[in-house]
């Protein structure tokens, strides 16, 4: 009897199961509508700029629209790594390294000159190399005024803002800005060597998991990722470069929130409310001058996308298929 059923079996010509829109696997037999599509591979490429190397990640159709991922302080494209293969199917995505940070290269802060604008026009100048003339940009912490001085330079090469926990607002910058503060106002030694705390593996820890519904949950791959770039020989000085830097964004808010009310760039605001480093109260401001602004306030911390990827990847897909 089992041979004859076997027989049976093997008289089903594949012609016939391809014809019914079926697949074999194995014993099973699978609709071919219900096969996953191949998933679009992410490439991990460098352009040199200004005689360095720029590290960073692309996946995509580069004729299909660009989105721009800019990370925060202080991971890298690493934390895109789960976003890039959501959007990768319909975009061109690119997510580079800044000068210091993740793959691309790092020169002594001694002998280069660090800054928020020297890394935004690098990312145009990387934007430029791959023949991109327009992009919506993903802006989180760092990447905020990496992204917004892009804008200020051209912004109409800018087709919309997706604003993850990025300042651009004075209410958004409390008591946890205080040591920072007091560094921008005497950048003595005594004072940067107290922002050393931040670059530590509890703080790294800590940036992560606080304000997350579930510690446990975020995987401690982000950390030993970024303490190992962090923990490079010269790399603290260079922290300590961008630190002292980031107070020059500050007189920029203004002109930031000009550009704003002047353009109107569509906006999709998606921001961890339990953020103690760019907290709640540095996102309703955006409410003020951008008309066209999605808003939602996540119960989550400062890396939402750790806690929140999904929600996020469908927000964010919803909302280029509109501005596109």
């Amino acid at each position: 009897m089992l041979r004859t059923l076997l027989n049976t079996a093997a008289t089903i010509t594949a012609g016939s199961l391809f014809s019914a829109g079926v697949m074999t696997l194995g014993f099973y037999i699978l609709p071919s509508s219900l096969l996953a599509a191949e998933p679009v591979q992410t490439h991990f490429r460098a352009e040199t700029l200004e005689g360095l190397k720029i590290a960073y990640r692309e996946a995509g159709d580069p004729t299909n629209p660009t989105v721009l991922l800019l990370h925060g302080f202080p991971t890298s494209s690493h934390m895109f790594r789960n976003l890039i293969p959501e959007l990768a199917a319909e975009y061109h995505v690119i997510a580079p390294d800044y000068p210091g940070f993740g793959a691309s290269e790092m020169p002594d802060a001694a002998e280069y000159d660090y800054s928020f604008a020297g890394t935004a026009r690098l990312m145009t100048q990387l934007l430029d190399a791959k023949g991109v003339d327009d992009y919506a940009v993903y802006l989180m912490d760092y990447g905020a005024p990496v992204g917004y001085r892009m804008f200020a330079e051209d912004p109409e090469r800018v087709t919309g803002f997706i604003i993850q926990n990025g300042n651009a607002y004075e209410e958004g910058l409390r008591e946890f800005w205080d040591p920072m503060k007091a560094y921008w106002a005497d950048p003595s030694v005594a004072n940067g060597d107290a922002l050393r705390a931040f670059l530590t593996l509890d703080a790294t820890k800590w940036q992560f998991t606080h304000g997350t519904q579930n510690p446990d949950a975020i995987s401690p791959d982000n950390f030993w990722h970024v303490q190992y770039l962090l923990d490079r020989p010269g790399n603290q000085e260079v922290q300590l470069e961008m630190f002292l830097d980031y107070g020059t964004n500050l007189a920029e808010y203004p002109k930031w929130q000009a550009l704003f009310r002047e353009h109107q760039p569509p906006a999709l605001l998606m921001w961890g409310k339990n953020d103690v480093i760019f907290p709640e109260a540095g996102a309703h401001p955006y409410k003020d001058d951008l008309t066209d602004l999605e808003f939602h306030i996540l119960d989550t911390g400062h890396f939402a996308l750790e806690e929140y990827g999904t929600e996020i990847a469908a927000e964010m897909k919803d909302f280029l298929a509109r501005i596109n």
